[in-house]
């Protein structure tokens, strides 16, 4: 990097404050950077050396300048600057106009905070809102969908498995590890004393999989992923899914797992939570507890009884359900979540990890084969 181009970068992240040190911008480009970073970042009277918010002005000139920053910049560094101007410069209720809306940049940060205003959009915005949460969901379909079926696909086949198999479903690979004890090195061959096997493909259930979410507001992008993966497993025959997201009250989105984008539209993202009387109606819908798997994705910040919280993931892993919590389910990296309870589940033999949607559908095949999932969290996940 030249110096001359080290002077420019820090003179655009300084602002005008810094031009008598660095030199000012020579290109109209870099100009209308500068602008549309100042709209931003400055303030009539800028501190020197620190850029400060001031953006104002109507949805009008805020969808203009947001279309400068498409235009100035890539579309990673626009979702940051979308995220600073709602956060630093409270332009929630702006997000309400459908003119702003068309000209964001959508991302799943974004439909967390539509689906935050869910209940006070007017109808005029709710079109609108509608087409940028349909098309980060379909985005995250065609990132997760394949990868996701194919995974614990492979996994319910495998526990399928049987002794006495036809001999064109013989796993001669696993048939051969299980007979090694009868090996005849004089014959450099294995007698089977075992078959392994998969079982016929049937359309019968195989599993059960309850998905519970916590909508607080911190949980916002997991919310967004977590009803995605719901709608693809319960596209999955094989599978019985069953979603339910909860604050302090919960609500049974299951019958609308068809549609992710009605799955979210269901969603009230903020609020308090009461995971102990989510996990009181998730009992209810446990039928089959060996043949369950059921996922608590929570921050684990508790606002009902703690106890009777413990109480309860106790008796439903005694039940012989298997249980995996994630304390987040994003790209976001390190969560904030409460230690004391997560310390508590692990005394239960309860790991809690956060878990990155690429990651998940290798999880989901793990703890469907009953494989091990506190060392794949080992190996996989974020521990805080």
């Amino acid at each position: 990097m030249t110096d001359e181009t080290h002077a420019r970068r820090w003179r655009l992240v300084l602002g005008a404050a810094a031009e008598e040190g660095l030199g000012g911008l020579g290109s109209s480009a870099d100009a209308a950077m500068d602008r549309a970073l100042s709209a931003l970042y400055n303030t009539d009277e800028p501190s020197p050396g620190k850029r400060t918010g001031g953006l104002q002005g109507s949805a009008p000139r805020v969808a203009r300048w947001l279309g400068d920053i498409r235009s100035y910049f890539p579309s990673t560094v626009v979702e940051i600057m979308q995220r600073d101007a709602v956060q630093r410069l409270n332009l929630t209720q702006l997000l309400l106009e459908p003119e702003l809306l068309e000209a964001v940049e959508p991302d799943v940060h974004l439909v967390g905070t539509l689906l935050s205003l869910n209940r006070v959009m007017p109808e005029t915005t709710k079109a609108t809102a509608r087409m940028v949460v349909e098309k980060v969901v379909r985005e995250i379909e065609q990132r997760i969908a394949a990868q996701t079926v194919a995974a614990v696909s492979g996994a319910l086949n495998r526990a399928a498995r049987v002794s006495r198999p036809r001999l064109r479903d013989i796993d001669w690979d696993r048939t051969i590890r299980k007979n090694l004890a009868t090996y005849l090195p004089e014959h450099r061959t294995v007698v089977p004393e075992r078959l392994v096997g998969y079982g016929r493909k049937a359309q019968a259930v195989r599993r059960d999989v309850v998905l519970a979410i916590d909508q607080s507001g911190s949980m916002a992008a997991s919310v967004v992923y977590a009803s995605v993966f719901g709608a693809v497993l319960a596209s999955m025959r094989s599978l019985r899914t069953s979603l339910v997201v909860f604050d302090t009250e919960i609500v049974d989105l299951t019958d609308k797992l068809d549609d992710p984008v009605e799955v979210l539209f269901g969603t009230q993202l903020g609020g308090g939570t009461d995971i102990n009387r989510a996990l009181a109606y998730c009992q209810s819908l446990i039928t089959r507890p060996a043949d369950t798997l059921f996922v608590l994705i929570s921050d684990l910040y508790e606002g009902g009884i703690r106890d009777e919280m413990l109480r309860r993931v106790h008796a439903m892993r005694e039940s012989g359900a298997q249980i995996v919590v994630l304390l987040a389910l994003s790209d976001d990296g390190a969560p904030a979540f409460d230690h004391e309870n997560a310390a508590a589940l692990a005394a239960l033999g309860i790991p809690a990890f956060a878990c990155t949607p690429d990651k998940f559908p290798t999880l989901l095949a793990v703890a469907l084969d009953r494989g091990d999932v506190q060392s794949w969290a080992n190996a996989n996940a974020a521990h805080h």
